[in-house]
Order: structure tokens, then sequence, then C-alpha cells
């Protein structure tokens, strides 16, 4: 807990009034979940990614998406070497700890498909060969909201590897004075040190994923994903996925509060976050003018949870 206290203290340097926004990447770290942050541009998205890799230590990589980068941009490529008479594998900007897929949402699909093998299976395969991204590893994408120009809507199957969706939203008017009063001594990034290192971060991560799930509990959670695929403002409900994303990062807030037990707090406040974006609406809802989470809460409210003794 003493670790997760340095990393949150030493990210508020360069990020300022977000500690939310700022619980939440930490717990999807813990969980070894990958985050979208969906946003206008400028409000930090960027600054947040790059502070936790300063603060842990992590090996970082960025790709600025556009319609003209390439699947190799990503994953790497291979190259004839003529002396050798061999392929040898230059690797993409993915094969790092933190990577940072900036506006993904203005790629082509099949760049944005080139993610998909490293986020769910921690490997690229290139010419048939598989290579092993480090370990710990986390995406850390950006979204800018639909509609805005240039952009398109991530495939459902990419969504729903994304443990969790945040938005950081404009800061208050005191944040954003103590923002532009920060920078007045330089760049506050410059002033993140790392606090851990990715061994102690892998502890961390050991220790989250022995975190206990009683059954009801875990049965309260079935229950949920079950009642978002019967709801009839929703077209496709949470898939199976869903449920494990829910569990770890449960986990992980439990964990957060000093406790290696989930209780079903957990899983309600985890639930906005780690399923709103993978639902697919019905007409009726969008006619209603509700949007995922507002659906989400109203199943919340038609399954109780369970009494703990």
């Amino acid at each position: 807990m003493n670790e997760c206290s340095r990393i949150i203290n030493e990210v508020k340097q360069a990020v300022v009034g977000k500690d939310r926004v700022l619980a939440w990447v930490l717990t999807a770290f813990l969980a070894k979940g990958h985050i979208l942050l969906e946003d206008i541009p400028g409000v930090g998205k960027t600054t947040i990614a790059l502070a936790f890799a300063k603060a842990m230590g992590l090996q970082y990589g960025r790709v600025q998406f556009t319609p003209d980068v390439l699947p190799s941009d990503i994953t790497g490529y291979s190259v004839y070497h003529k002396d050798t008479g061999t392929m040898q594998y230059q690797p993409g900007a993915v094969l790092c700890n933190l990577f940072l897929a900036d506006e993904l949402n203005r790629a082509t699909s099949r760049t944005q498909a080139a993610l998909l093998e490293a986020m769910e299976e921690g490997q690229v395969t290139v010419d048939g060969v598989s290579h092993a991204i480090p370990q710990p590893f986390v995406v850390i994408a950006t979204q800018n909201p639909t509609g805005a120009a240039g952009t398109q809507l991530l495939p459902d199957s990419q969504m729903d590897r994304f443990m969790l969706r945040l938005s950081v939203g404009y800061p208050a008017p005191a944040d954003e004075l103590r923002m532009m009063q920060s920078r007045q001594n330089g760049n506050p990034l410059d002033r993140v040190r790392q606090v851990v290192s990715l061994d102690e971060l892998g502890d961390l991560q050991q220790e989250v994923s022995q975190v206990y799930i009683k059954d009801e509990v875990a049965e309260y959670l079935v229950k949920l994903i079950q009642a978002t695929r019967d709801d009839p403002l929703i077209l496709r409900g949470a898939s199976p996925r869903a449920t494990l994303s829910v569990a770890s990062a449960a986990r992980a807030v439990a964990y957060l509060q000093g406790r290696d037990y989930v209780i079903p707090a957990d899983i309600q406040s985890t639930l906005p976050y780690a399923v709103a974006h993978r639902l697919l609406l019905s007409p009726e809802a969008e006619a209603q003018g509700m949007n995922a989470r507002d659906v989400m809460r109203q199943v919340q409210r038609h399954v109780y949870p369970p009494k703990l003794s």
C-alpha cells in the first residue's frame, strides 16, 4: 500500500486535480488491464501516461495515430540482411511496458487491429514468428469523442479488450490555476521520479491477484453481467471477458482500500468503468437519451447485492 501511495503522489506532481482518474489508472495497472481514455484533446491524457511511466520506471512507447500509420509501425517488421542471408526482426513501438496509443480512433481499422494480439496475448507475430512483449505490459489508448473530425469508431472486439474506459474532463478553475503556476519553474513531468521498480510493480500485481472473492460476491457479479444480456434496453450485453475484467479490477479496488477481500461495493464502483463501453444499446434507449452508463446504473438497481456475514 505504501508503494501505491508513493506512485500516486509522484504522478500528482504533474497531474493536478484528477485524483479519481489517477486512482482508476493505478487500479488498471494493478489488475494488469488496459485503459481507454476518452476525452477532448488537451485535458492531460498524455501527461497522465507519461507520469505513470516515470513513477514506475516503465519502458515507454508512444505512437500518434493518423491514417498513414501502418500495422508494422506497431508490431515491427523483418529486414533482410544480405551479409548473413537472414531476416532480422526490427521491434515495433508496442514492445515496451507502457504503450500510449494516442488518438487511436484516427487510425485505419487495419492498424487498430494490429494491437489486438498484443493486448490479449502479450505478443506480436511478424512473418509467422511470435515475439514476446516485455512484462508488465499495459496499453493506454486515448480517443477523441465520436464525431470529432477524422475519427472512426473502434471495432467492438477492440473495445472489449480495454479493462476500463475513463474520462479526464476539464479541470476545476482552482486546479487550472495551480496547473499554470506549476509550470512557471519548468515542466512538472521533470520533477516526477521513479518510486517503484518493475519487480516491485510485479509484486503488487501478484498481491492483488490473491485478493479473495467470496462465492456470494462472485455470484452477484455474474448476475449483474447476465442482467445486461437480458435487459430490453441493451442489444448486446457484456461478454465473459467483461466478467473477468470486473473481478480483476474489483480486487485492485479492494487492495487499494486496504482489504484482502472483495465486497459488493467494489463490484458496484467498478461496473460503470469496466462494463459500459462494452454494451450496445437498443434504439429505444438511444431515443430516450440514455447512455451506456445510465443503463448500467439501472441494471444495478434491479440486482440486489448479497448480505455478507
